[in-house]
């Protein structure tokens, strides 16, 4: 992360006065980090370099994105008692966070089967965006656009306010070559209008997969299946998700990635033994 933004979160956490780490000694000691269930383990990188900024060696015992067990050392830290009380908080919401999403992410990408790509939205976190995307990418997801100016997506409220047909056009004079056009629909005649228009990409929003399988099918009728990604967004969970995988579809994209993601459950333990030898 930006060193601006590392110093932001440390200042958020610390505040002007930190009375709660100064009741230790400035002894070192050694500490661990543990999973209290299963996960797939994401922010170690940057637990790492908050434990850094804080001077403290802390050694990674998994790399992000792979699965870890219950009860298992995530990372393990070394280092000034004082200083890992007051990274302590930081580091485990970072990872806490990131895992929850992670986790979340691989459960949406297994129970799709392998057929479509899983991806996330920008229903994220003001300025924490950038990690809940990768904690996406880490579970095996798609990070789908950042912010606007990535891809050109056309919605229902671009269309009610210029027309499908105004709103397509207006894309492709003004956009750059690179950049993707996707258009939002709600009816099939959308779809098929969106599709002739020269759209890249065709989102169904909020259809039940039998509508959608109905779409994919008229659009191969039409000779114009190949031409487009479709993607399926809106009312998609984990439980009716592979509905929506075998509908035809390319990208299936959830806010509840981001969204309704459960934090992990982690914690920092300090080595009692250590502890017990530097005070006698």
């Amino acid at each position: 992360m930006l060193p601006s933004e590392l110093e932001r979160f440390v200042g958020e956490d610390l505040g002007e006065w930190d009375d709660s780490s100064r009741l230790v000694p400035e002894i070192d000691v050694e500490a661990v980090i543990i999973s209290k269930e299963d996960c797939i383990i994401s922010g170690i990188s940057e637990a790492l370099e908050i434990f850094a900024y804080f001077g403290l060696k802390a050694t990674p015992l998994y790399d992000d994105g792979e699965f870890v067990s219950a009860r298992s050392q995530v990372i393990a830290i070394r280092g000034s008692a004082r200083s890992i009380l007051q990274s302590e908080r930081l580091a485990l919401n970072f990872l806490a966070r990131m895992s929850g999403i992670s986790t979340r992410t691989r459960e949406c990408v297994l129970s799709a089967g392998g057929h479509v790509r899983i991806a996330a939205t920008r229903k994220t976190t003001p300025g924490f965006r950038a990690f809940e995307k990768k904690a996406v990418f880490l579970g095996g997801g798609d990070t789908h656009r950042f912010n606007l100016s990535d891809a050109i997506l056309i919605k229902d409220n671009h269309i009610a306010i210029s027309g499908l047909e105004e709103c397509l056009l207006l894309a492709k004079e003004r956009a750059s070559f690179t950049k993707k056009i996707e258009v939002e629909v709600e009816s099939l005649d959308d779809m098929l209008r969106a599709a002739r228009g020269g759209a890249d990409i065709i989102m169904f929003d909020n259809m039940t997969p039998q509508m959608i399988a109905r779409g994919v099918g008229l659009l191969r009728e039409a000779g114009l299946r190949d031409r487009v990604i479709l993607e399926a967004s809106g009312g998609i969970t984990p439980q009716n998700i592979q509905e929506y995988a075998e509908s035809g579809v390319d990208v299936i994209s959830l806010g509840a990635l981001t969204r309704d993601a459960r934090w992990i459950d982690l914690s920092l333990d300090i080595d009692q033994d250590i502890q017990q030898d530097s005070n006698r």
